[in-house]
């Protein structure tokens, strides 16, 4: 696999398209001058965590004894809940919007989640030798993501309320599907090991 591959891999995964949503209703709690360096803030950490995984993923899975089949499921279970409570949010609105989101949803598993994880180290595990080429493929569809997630903000306003509200509803219907795939992907793994 060469870089540009990796590249529209990594990028296909990251799906920022399909994260707009997710980021619009995430950020409806937080006020309108404060959006882009929340979504800057978590594209950093979401980046960090994907060069640490790249470089030290397999060992600390390793250390850790776990195996690439917990990334899917743990991560699956960790999204399905977020679905959900896009679905069905909880009752005590003003309660939810106090807080901002800080690290999940948006920077894990959104952007730096456990199939992007999966694949940098299914990458590194193959191919060890394009340690650097698989660096480059992730900066090039981190800063292509970040991109289009920096634009969320004026997606949200061409949305409005009644939009958000349709939009969040119809991602967490989207999330719950992407999240049990995940679940059975890492079951899946799992039984075949």
């Amino acid at each position: 696999m060469d870089t540009l591959s990796a590249t529209l891999l990594l990028l296909t995964i990251m799906d920022p398209l399909g994260n707009v949503a997710t980021f619009v209703s995430a950020l409806r709690p937080v006020p309108q001058e404060k959006r882009i360096r929340v979504i800057a803030r978590e594209l950093v950490i979401a980046l960090v965590i994907l060069i640490v995984f790249l470089f030290l993923g397999k060992s600390l899975l390793g250390l850790l004894h776990l195996k690439q089949e917990a990334l899917f499921i743990s991560g699956g279970i960790v999204l399905f809940l977020i679905a959900l409570k896009m679905i069905f949010p909880p009752s005590h609105r003003e309660e939810v919007q106090l807080m901002e989101p800080f690290i999940v949803p948006l920077a894990t598993p959104m952007v730096a989640g456990p199939s992007v994880l999966a694949t940098l180290l299914v990458l590194v595990s193959t191919q060890p030798e394009h340690l650097w080429r698989w660096f480059a493929a992730l900066m090039i569809a981190w800063t292509i993501t970040a991109a289009v997630l920096l634009c969320a903000p004026a997606i949200a306003r061409v949305l409005k309320e009644k939009g958000s509200l349709a939009v969040e509803r119809l991602m967490g219907m989207l999330l719950v599907m992407v999240a049990v795939q995940m679940f059975l992907n890492g079951i899946e793994h799992y039984l075949k090991h």
